[in-house]
């Protein structure tokens, strides 16, 4: 399946788009559009690849994502029964109403924030993932004020965390979308076997020195580093279930369990054992993962 960039028609009047229970769980669908997008989901639990960031989700989440920020479908590789409503508003959302009414000068700055990513929690993300499980049953009237409230209620709220630390600005062309695309495909299909440069290098018809300078020039990450991120995510996912240290280790391809751990220390500042017993305690955990230092330059 191709990167895609989605847009909504131009014919369509209304600023929004309700998309009412997608579900893509079989798909790794990376994306953009211009359109910002709100996305909850519950009954599941599974990975939240915004930009720049990766990190797991827990039972639920509710993230909104700015425009052109490449993202990951929330349902992927997602087998338990879940729910799914995914909310975009028109690029020109702001120009046309927010801007001509001071009023909404909250909500304005809500949208600003997205270009960061933003991750709700707690109460905030209880009370607007209800209200958007309700969209498409409602009216027109009644849907559009629904919205409006849901947007009031995320402009007020202090329960989230930013996803990046700067403004995520997507510098890739069609192109190296379509390379970075077949990259996370193939890791995520391999990464519990032993994957080398020569095999992820073919995959973009590269050499493997000119495919090393090319990912590290496109993500501001060396291969190993990413691959070693993205192994350390699942091995969470997989430690939170109730695997021990060793058998989250081998399945998700490390090969070497002193290695495994000075990795998952880099990443993490803390051991796997600390971090089982620490996430283990908490019900549920709402982050697993906040480091910054995947892709990041």
């Amino acid at each position: 399946m191709k990167i895609q960039l989605e847009t909504i028609s131009p014919d369509a009047k209304s600023p929004f788009r309700l998309l009412h229970n997608p579900k893509l769980n079989h798909l790794f669908y990376w994306h953009f559009h211009p359109e910002l997008e709100l996305v909850y989901i519950e009954g599941a639990s599974a990975k939240r690849h915004v930009g720049n960031h990766i990190s797991e989700y827990s039972e639920s989440d509710l993230v909104l994502i700015g425009a052109n920020i490449p993202h990951l479908n929330f349902d992927h590789g997602v087998t338990t029964t879940y729910r799914k409503e995914v909310l975009h508003f028109k690029s020109n959302f702001r120009d046309k109403i927010l801007d001509s009414l001071p009023e909404l000068h909250q909500i304005d700055r809500l949208l600003e924030l997205s270009k960061y990513g933003i991750a709700f929690f707690g109460t905030t993300k209880k009370k607007v993932g209800e209200l958007m499980k309700t969209l498409h049953s409602l009216e027109p009237f009644d849907y559009f004020m629904t919205i409006m409230n849901l947007l009031k209620l995320l402009a007020g709220s202090n329960e989230f965390e930013l996803l990046h630390k700067t403004p995520f600005v997507n510098k890739y062309s069609s192109k190296e979308q379509e390379r970075i695309r077949k990259i996370y495909g193939f890791i995520d299909e391999q990464y519990q076997s032993k994957i080398l440069l020569e095999e992820v290098a073919s995959l973009c018809n590269l050499t493997k020195p000119a495919f090393c300078r090319y990912f590290k020039k496109a993500t501001g990450s060396t291969f190993i580093a990413f691959l070693n991120q993205y192994r350390i995510s699942q091995v969470k996912r997989l430690l939170l279930k109730g695997k021990n240290v060793t058998e989250a280790c081998f399945e998700c391809g490390f090969e070497s369990l002193s290695y495994f751990n000075r990795s998952f220390k880099k990443v993490t500042g803390e051991n796997p054992s600390e971090f089982r017993k620490t996430y283990l305690k908490k019900e549920p955990p709402r982050v697993l993962d906040t480091s910054e230092r995947f892709l990041t330059k």
